[in-house]
């Protein structure tokens, strides 16, 4: 591996973080999803050997297809993990066969599931994530949505049998909250789920805290970053940033998913934005896609927006790699969010 992880892990005061004794978990437990350092090109096992260092006792990963179609492979990446005492959960991915992001070359939607569920089997799990779509099928989102119900459906003896739950992530660009909980009680709440994201809300209009209301009680898996929002000339810029340096109150979240959701891991997704997204909502285009959001969700979007200052990117460092500042990133989020739960 050309990258070297120890040398990450120093130079982000990986030494300060408080340990726990392997073998022992702390009250809740925070994981990472592969996402967050991505920019490296690990393997699974460089990752899971990056997580062992940070004494991280979660991950959450997606599988190169020439694993995940090999049961003594996924078995291996199982036994890497055992012996890191590091719990697995399979990150899959879209499962909707009339979604731009859909990929056929993988097979049916219902080939790619059931591997799905036969990795998660072998990791030990009891949700697998899955997606929709992105902000291409937010036009149609009612067709993606019946094309989904029927793939499920049509699984559904199998995935009970899995005892594995599909969550359907809130994705950035496809769901608001209320049309993917419409979604999941439609399908049945025994073979669905949610893999609730606190960042792709503002992305939604929509106050993540609202999101975390209507989507906590049906949420298998979390994916947990900060966002600054605020109010620019064209409406409004989100952009997702370190912990601690949104404006969302993103403690007072992660207390609510704590309380509505004990036992489930915070598992980080932390993907730095490197430009704002700008939300341009005095234009009646936009509106096109958000039809039916009624104004009281809008407005609670707008309070957040109008409270928030820019927070700007700051320029990569030409003698860093973006894999490195990656790390650098997910580590000091790990720390923030260790701080938060020793003074919860």
């Amino acid at each position: 591996m050309a990258i070297s992880r120890r040398t990450f892990a120093a130079a982000a005061g990986a030494a300060a973080m408080p340990s726990f004794a392997r073998g022992q978990r702390a009250p809740v437990e925070i994981g990472v999803d592969a996402g967050s350092v991505g920019q490296n090109k690990w393997t699974p096992a460089q990752f899971l050997d990056y997580l062992g260092e940070l004494e991280i006792p979660v991950a959450s990963l997606s599988l190169p297809r020439e694993i995940l179609t090999e049961e003594a492979a996924v078995h291996q990446v199982r036994a890497h993990a055992d012996r890191l005492d590091i719990k697995l959960i399979y990150s899959g991915s879209c499962i909707c066969p009339t979604s731009k992001s859909f990929n056929p070359m993988n097979g049916t939607p219902e080939e790619q599931i059931a591997l799905g569920l036969r990795a998660s089997r072998i990791f030990g799990c009891r949700a697998m994530r899955v997606i929709v779509g992105g902000a291409p099928e937010r036009a149609g989102i009612e067709t993606h949505m019946e094309s989904t119900l029927r793939v499920v459906r049509g699984m559904r003896r199998q995935i009970l049998d899995a005892g594995v739950k599909l969550a359907v992530e809130n994705h950035g660009g496809d769901f608001q909250a209320r049309e993917l909980k419409a979604l999941v009680e439609e399908a049945g709440t025994d073979v669905l789920g949610v893999c609730l994201d606190s960042g792709n809300p503002l992305w939604m209009l929509e106050d993540p805290h609202l999101t975390l209301e209507m989507l906590g009680p049906y949420t298998e898996i979390s994916h947990i970053r900060d966002t600054a929002v605020w109010r620019v000339p064209e409406g409004v810029a989100a952009r997702w940033v370190n912990m601690g340096e949104g404006n969302v109150d993103i403690d007072g979240w992660v207390r609510k998913f704590i309380k509505m959701r004990p036992g489930l891991p915070l598992v980080f997704e932390n993907l730095v934005s490197a430009q704002p997204r700008v939300i341009r909502i005095f234009d009646p285009v936009t509106w096109k896609d958000f039809q039916r959001m009624p104004a009281w969700e809008l407005s609670r979007f707008l309070a957040l927006a109008e409270k928030g200052k820019p927070v700007h990117a700051v320029p990569l460092p030409a003698n860093k790699t973006r894999g490195q500042q990656q790390c650098e990133d997910i580590e000091v989020c790990i720390r923030y969010l260790r701080a938060l739960l020793r003074s919860a």
